[in-house]
């Protein structure tokens, strides 16, 4: 096989020269992704939890454990796992600090030969759900799970019965799908993490190109599981007006209806806003930070309204006066208003 050397971060390391991302590859590394493990470095930071014992149970080349033992302080020990021997070997020349401990064996072995720990991330290319158990498990109080899925198709509505048997759930094909997409994988985490008395609420996601990623706080706890679990309702939609909202009922007349959702926040302001004192992605924190603030779900899309109301599209900068931008489409507005009430000032 053979490696090149480049940078991320602060740091340089080896991968392989394959330059088509697949399931196939020997050695797992997506330079798309390096904004991902980006914000992953400054939610770490803007934590400062002490003595950090960490999990990378799909480490790839290694590029999210090394940076991690870099860029993060108070590292107590990583677990660097991954199932392929070519991956551990690169991940092996790539990472030499003590603190690491690098395992060859698939996820679920791998995190049950170690006590629990307080951030644990799940990175795979496809569903996180052949991974959730094992990981939740393992996870302590308070700690932090990551969880990404790349099987955006199911979670957006292009697969609507891969949705419902991956996640549990029916998925909405429109202007909204990223956003009830991420609050369909939210809910599954959520249900696994109730077996287990884990109460488990996002603190930051985004939807960025071809995936979703989000961060879990874990709370134990009965009573902390059924508040989470009152939070999951059903989503509906209207076609013909772009009426919408949630409820706990599986039906509403007129409408197209997804689900369940989780209706919860779905970012923590105070960490964002200590995020963005961390991070060079100051802007896209911005507008996150304006999201979490004004904390509904779904939003109007401004060319979508435009085209109901037959009309041309104003300027953006009118819109936001009523509400703000969402960094799930570049044409969405998150708005208390109600669709009558925005399409009133829409022009």
């Amino acid at each position: 096989m053979t490696l090149q050397k480049i940078k991320e971060g602060e740091v340089e390391f080896y991968v392989s020269s394959e330059k088509k991302l697949s399931r196939k590859m020997q050695v797992f590394y997506n330079p798309v992704m390096s904004f991902q493990r980006d914000l992953n470095i400054a939610l770490l930071k803007a934590l400062d939890k002490k003595e950090l014992r960490i999990a990378d149970i799909l480490a790839g080349s290694g590029v999210r454990s090394l940076r991690i033992l870099k860029e993060v302080k108070n590292v107590e020990q990583i677990l660097v796992n991954d199932g392929s021997p070519e991956a551990v070997k690169i991940i092996k020349k790539n990472i030499k600090n003590k603190k690491a401990v690098i395992t060859n064996k698939n996820a679920h072995q791998a995190l049950q030969e170690f006590p629990s720990f307080d951030y644990i991330d799940i990175d795979p290319f496809g569903s996180p759900n052949p991974f959730l158990d094992a990981s939740i498990q393992k996870l302590k109080n308070k700690g932090i799970l990551a969880v990404t899925a790349t099987d955006t198709s199911a979670l957006c509505g292009s697969y609507i019965k891969a949705c419902q048997r991956k996640y549990w759930s029916i998925p909405l094909r429109n202007e909204l799908m990223h956003e009830i997409g991420i609050r369909i994988l939210a809910r599954k985490v959520q249900l696994v993490g109730s077996q287990y008395d884990k109460a488990l609420t996002p603190i930051f996601c985004h939807s960025t190109l071809h995936y979703m990623r989000i961060y879990f706080q874990c709370e134990r706890g009965k009573s902390k599981v059924d508040e989470i679990i009152k939070q999951h309702e059903y989503f509906h939609y209207n076609n013909k007006t772009m009426e919408f909202f949630s409820s706990k009922k599986n039906t509403e007349n007129d409408m197209i209806t997804a689900g369940p959702i989780f209706t919860g926040n779905l970012w923590s302001p105070e960490l964002v806003e200590k995020m963005i004192g961390v991070s060079e992605h100051k802007e896209f924190l911005k507008k996150i930070l304006d999201e979490a603030k004004i904390n509904v779900i779904g939003f109007y899309d401004m060319h979508e309204v435009a085209s109901l109301l037959k009309t041309s599209c104003p300027k953006k900068e009118k819109l936001l006066k009523y509400g703000v931008s969402t960094h799930f489409t570049p044409t969405g507005i998150k708005s208390k208003l109600t669709i009558e009430e925005f399409k009133k000032n829409f022009n």
